[in-house]
């Protein structure tokens, strides 16, 4: 980062702002090489996904330099609006003939030929949310009915309404930024731990009396014993990835895309893009992330204010869990759920979220005060005199 002579103050961090366009760049190729078989099948335009995907990045560019361009100190103004928009479009997702349902979730709106997923900006609101309200009480976190209690509310409403529609991976996704954030906020760690085991239970019995979830269970347990049914989707991502070897098959020429591998182009890109470059693609998507967060919680260290500092953790987990909880998904690390990895997977709402959040990030890193550059020293002119004397 570069300083600015007159305020002292650090330009944006550009490291994030390149690993993150790159992160889109390859999203965008890879999506376009993942989808054209299905589009031509579906909706025959081989272009289909592509171009709205195109789409929006370019919005998302936008809402990258809104977020950039804006005082990160302003949002704080915007808090509560920003989370009762957020709860009431959560809502909305279940209302006839605003909600759109794929595959019998309930996870969209429909605003005119936009699809919007709002849990992508609930997730925003809930760092934004924390941020703002740890800020304010950091002297008092240690007490359960304020550093505790008013936080568990308002996230066990988001974590419901996601749940229910459902989405269990944002869910899982919210709910850790949640324990996160207030564990480094101060809340006392037997108070996140009660929280913990009583949303382990939940899960547990939620997991019991779904008959697909328990499934998906099974299938993560044993994906080669459950290939032909519950398990198929793992497997088949397990041999896209296991067939890109050390230097992969090639751009474009996948065969799992070959309508082998179901959300070839959303949830499951990563063995896509795995199977097409081979094991060194795949470290050079994981080096690109790690290199994302790594920058994020170093800036989480280093800005200026409390609201600074949980802001860009808040924003660095919302972008590095759902990579790490995909890419552990289809590797069969973790069981299977409906979770896009952020930057590359087909999805504008995701997208446009996650391209603000960085914008927020690289807001924040321009008020990073720097030490000035120490002057240089300069040599003393020997006086004209004095020399004329010595000589």
């Amino acid at each position: 980062m570069q300083a600015n002579p007159e305020t002292g103050a650090a330009s944006y961090d550009r490291i994030i702002l390149v690993s993150s366009l790159t992160l889109m760049g390859l999203g965008l190729t890879i999506v376009f090489n993942a989808s054209t078989v299905m589009a031509q099948s579906q909706y025959q335009d081989p272009y289909f996904f592509i171009k709205r995907q195109l789409m929006y990045a370019l919005l998302g560019i936008g809402a990258l330099f809104l977020g950039r361009s804006i005082n990160y100190h302003r949002l704080q103004r915007w808090v509560y609006p920003l989370l009762f928009i957020s709860l009431i479009s959560l809502v909305l997702v279940f209302a006839p003939g605003i909600g759109g349902k794929v595959r019998g979730a309930a996870r969209w709106l429909k605003l005119g030929p936009l699809t919007l997923q709002p849990s992508e900006f609930a997730k925003l609101a809930v760092a934004l949310f924390l941020a703002y309200s740890l800020t304010k009480k950091q002297d008092k976190m240690k007490h359960f009915s304020i550093g505790f209690v008013p936080h568990m509310l308002v996230a066990g409403a988001f974590i419901v309404l996601v749940g229910l529609e459902p989405d269990f991976g944002t869910a899982i996704t919210i709910a850790s930024i949640v324990f996160v954030m207030l564990f480094v906020g101060g809340t006392r760690l037997t108070h996140i731990l009660l929280a913990l085991g009583s949303g382990v239970a939940l899960a547990v019995v939620m997991v019991l009396r779904d008959p697909k979830k328990l499934g998906r269970v099974f299938s993560y347990l044993d994906p080669w014993k459950h290939g032909q049914d519950v398990g198929y989707q793992l497997k088949q991502s397990l041999l896209a990835i296991g067939s890109g070897g050390l230097w992969g098959v090639g751009p474009g020429q996948s065969r799992a895309k070959l309508f082998y591998l179901p959300d070839a182009h959303t949830d499951f890109i990563l063995s896509i893009f795995s199977e097409e470059t081979g094991f060194l693609g795949a470290m050079l998507i994981l080096a690109l992330f790690a290199i994302l967060v790594y920058r994020g919680f170093l800036l989480s260290f280093r800005a200026p204010d409390s609201f600074g500092s949980y802001l860009a953790m808040g924003l660095t987990l919302l972008i590095g869990l759902p990579a790490a909880i995909n890419m552990g998904v289809v590797s069969g690390i973790f069981p299977t759920k409906g979770l896009s990895l952020p930057f590359l997977s087909y999805g504008g709402s995701s997208l446009l979220a996650n391209l603000l959040a960085v914008g927020i990030l690289l807001n924040i890193s321009s008020h990073v005060k720097r030490p000035a550059p120490a002057p240089e020293r300069v040599a003393p002119v020997k006086d004209a005199g004095e020399a004329v004397v010595k000589q």
